[in-house]
Order: structure tokens, then C-alpha cells, then sequence
């Protein structure tokens, strides 16, 4: 079972971006409500960089939504002093979304994570940008650990994200996550991971994207994923999440292990999904039609 976190309670939204900057909990508490009705298991709180009152605002926000659920928490902020802030309200092990390696954040992000025993996420995002390939991901989690470690940060608390980019950009940085996924247990045994999942069908047309979600989803499950940033409110992702799948799983995995998948043979579900595997291994090419050829 992959642990699915929600990605809808984001201060982007169009109704939940006012309703943070106004204080209005109606939405916000709506949102939630709906998340955790859903069967998430953790709700992600976006609220930006929140360079104004952050630490007001994260706290606000923490709070609101406790008032309605119990559902554990992802505090996700670029903005430390209103990570702190969250952290200080958060009941149950909040998760921490997220702390990179650049040199301003990371020793104060373990610094949290260590004061407030959270789960945090490690973002493998060094000084230098985004790792180029699966090697650069494999120093940089590394040393993230290292790092933790030596804080006396335990591997079960630290959850890697190698970071996803758009199918549609860049196929080799997509066929470079899940090498890096094949070997973080080695490199990083205890660890647990994450993706945002959605960065996959980014640039995509709103239709096709949950095709590109839940393959991927299904695909990174081979490397023993631990859990995914996702839309809370697709009920397919649930049920491939949860095991409820198999027959799904089995074929996309057959796909690659580069096995002659005859199409002849499946489900137009199943060829939808056998399609969309062969576009993220690098067999097909990306284009907004590849479900039709």
C-alpha cells in the first residue's frame, strides 16, 4: 500500500488562496473535510513562501483544520520561520514538505526536525539546482542522510523525493527517477520516499493527466514507493494505491520489463495504461496523443 497525501489544500487555489489571506475557515475546513472523507492519509498544507506572516498564517491554518479532522498533517512552506510555527500546533507526527540541500536550509530544516521529532522530506535539490541524472540524485540523498544522521535524525523519519519533471519536457530526467528509486534502499536503507506525482502531467491537457498520474503511481510501486503528493479526489489512484489493482500493476510492469505486451490481449483500460508506460520509459514518444496511436 502506497500512503497517498493531499495536494489540494494549496494556497494557489482560487477559493482557498483568498480564504487564507482573509482568515476565512468555511473553505479551508470544507477542503479538508473532503480530503479526509476521501481516504487520504496525510493533507498537505500549501501555503507558498508566505513571506509575509507566514508563521501567522501557517499557525492559523494548522489550526482551522484540526478543528474538523484528525487526519495527519504535511506542513509544506518554503518559509522556516512558518514551518516552526506549524510544527508548534501540529498534533500527532507532522510531516515536514519539504528540506533541500541548499546550505540556507538545510541545517535549520534538520534543526526542526530533530527539536519537533517530525518525519521530514528530503528534497534533492542541491546548491547547484536539480540533479541531471540518477547518480547526482544518489550523492545528494547521500548526504542528506549523512547530514540527518549526524543530527540524530533516524533513516525511518527521513522520506526522500527525487524529485519529478514533466514527461512532456524531459523523458531522460523521468527514466533517471526511477533508477535513483531501484537504488535508495541500498544507498539509504530505512529511508522511506515521496514524489509529487502530479509534476508528471504537467503541460499535459486536463484529461489526460490521471492516465499519466496513475501509471507513473503504478511504476514507481515496482521500486517500493512509500507514499505521493496526488490529487486527493481521484478515486482510481486510491484503489491502484491501495492494492486494489493488481492486474493493472502486473501488466505495467511486464511493459517494464520489456516484455512484447500484445494489446490485443487487454482491457481498454489496461491498453491505456500499457500505452502511457511505454511513453515514460522512453519506448514511445511523448505527444498529447499518444493514447490514440
Amino acid at each position: 500500500m502506497t500512503i497517498l497525501i493531499g495536494e489540494n489544500l494549496n494556497i494557489m487555489s482560487k477559493t482557498l488562496g483568498p480564504a487564507m489571506k482573509e482568515r476565512n475557515p468555511g473553505p479551508v475546513q470544507a477542503m479538508a473535510r473532503a480530503e479526509a472523507e476521501a481516504g487520504i492519509d496525510y493533507i498537505d498544507l500549501n501555503i507558498g513562501p508566505a513571506r509575509k506572516a507566514g508563521d501567522e498564517l501557517m499557525q492559523w491554518v494548522v489550526k482551522t483544520v484540526q478543528e474538523v479532522t484528525d487526519t495527519p498533517l504535511s506542513l509544506d512552506t518554503t518559509n522556516l520561520v512558518a514551518m516552526e510555527a506549524g510544527l508548534k500546533v501540529a498534533a500527532n507526527k507532522p510531516l515536514m514538505n519539504s528540506i533541500s540541500l541548499q546550505p540556507d536550509r538545510l541545517e535549520r530544516g534538520l534543526e526542526l526536525t530533530r527539536q519537533y521529532n517530525a518525519n521530514v522530506i528530503g528534497l534533492l535539490w542541491g546548491a547547484e539546482g536539480m540533479p541531471r541524472d540518477a547518480n547526482e540524485r544518489c550523492a545528494l540523498a547521500v548526504d542528506f542522510v549523512y547530514r540527518a544522521n549526524q543530527m540524530g535524525i533516524p533513516n525511518e523519519s527521513i522520506w526522500i523525493d527525487p524529485i519529478a519533471t514533466p514527461v512532456s519536457v524531459e523523458i531522460n530526467q523521468v527514466k533517471a527517477c526511477f533508477e535513483f528509486m531501484s537504488m535508495l534502499q541500498d544507498i539509504a536503507p530505512g529511508c522511506k520516499s515521496t514524489v509529487g506525482l502530479s509534476n508528471i502531467s504537467n503541460g499535459t491537457p486536463a484529461h489526460l493527466r490521471p492516465f499519466l498520474n496513475r501509471t507513473f503511481l503504478i511504476m514507481l510501486m515496482r521500486y517500493g514507493l512509500h507514499s505521493a503528493i496526488a490529487d486527493a479526489f481521484d478515486p482510481e489512484l486510491k484503489h491502484i494505491a491501495s492494492g486494489n489493482r493488481p492486474e493493472m500493476v502486473e501488466v505495467v510492469h511486464r511493459v517494464m520489463d520489456g516484455a512484447a505486451v500484445s494489446l490485443g490481449s487487454l482491457n481498454e483500460e489496461q491498453i491505456r495504461h500499457v500505452k502511457t508506460a511505454r511513453v515514460l520509459t522512453g519506448e514511445s514518444l511523448y505527444s498529447h496523443s499518444w493514447l490514440e496511436v
